[in-house]
């Protein structure tokens, strides 16, 4: 049985799930990103209600109906494709999601646009700044192995659209080094 929670977006999330399925004493095979996956083992209604009222609390739902399943998988598969993204592998969205969600891209597009009033590239360019905003934060990486990593063409470009999403440029921002300027990704 499986069963999909929205808003589970990084590690913490997975962590909290599983304490709460730790609590209810619910043996869960795996937890991932937006998934929780019992196996064989099948959990009865109420054991899924108690689950239900633990978790909104934290900020997560159940996912029930299929095209807001199909939208948390364009999300978590947005996110995981830009927590990963290293050069020198460019991957266009557009082809990345097709080929993981085994939908037109247009489809899933369409349908991204109508539910959460945002196109999935500006919710991809919107991943990518938090990820820089995060790596700026770090201070590990020069700005020019930032833009690298996340697939930009160049540093200009990445600038370019810093600016556009918080208003400022990277380097203002890192003179700042104010956590609170970040979001988290589920609010992104």
């Amino acid at each position: 049985m499986k069963i999909l929670v929205k808003n589970m977006v990084c590690d913490r999330c997975k962590m909290a799930i599983q304490q709460v399925l730790d609590t209810l004493n619910l043996e869960a095979s795996t937890v991932t990103l937006g998934e929780v996956e019992f196996g064989d083992t099948s959990i009865d209604a109420e054991q899924l209600e108690q689950f239900r009222r633990k978790i909104e609390p934290l900020g997560f739902e159940l996912i029930n109906d299929k095209r807001t399943r199909l939208i948390e998988n364009i999300k978590k598969h947005v996110i995981a494709l830009v927590q990963q993204q290293q050069a020198p592998e460019k991957v266009r969205l557009s082809d990345y999601l097709s080929q993981h969600l085994f939908h037109d891209y247009t489809h899933l597009s369409n349908l991204f646009s109508t539910i959460e009033g945002v196109t999935i590239e500006c919710y991809f360019i919107n991943q990518k700044i938090e990820k820089t905003r995060e790596l700026l934060v770090y201070d590990e990486l020069t700005l020019t192995e930032i833009a690298d990593r996340l697939g930009y063409s160049s540093v200009a470009h990445l600038s370019r659209q810093f600016k556009k999403v918080t208003g400022m440029t990277p380097s203002q921002f890192k003179e700042l080094r104010d956590s609170s300027q970040r979001q988290p990704l589920d609010k992104v």
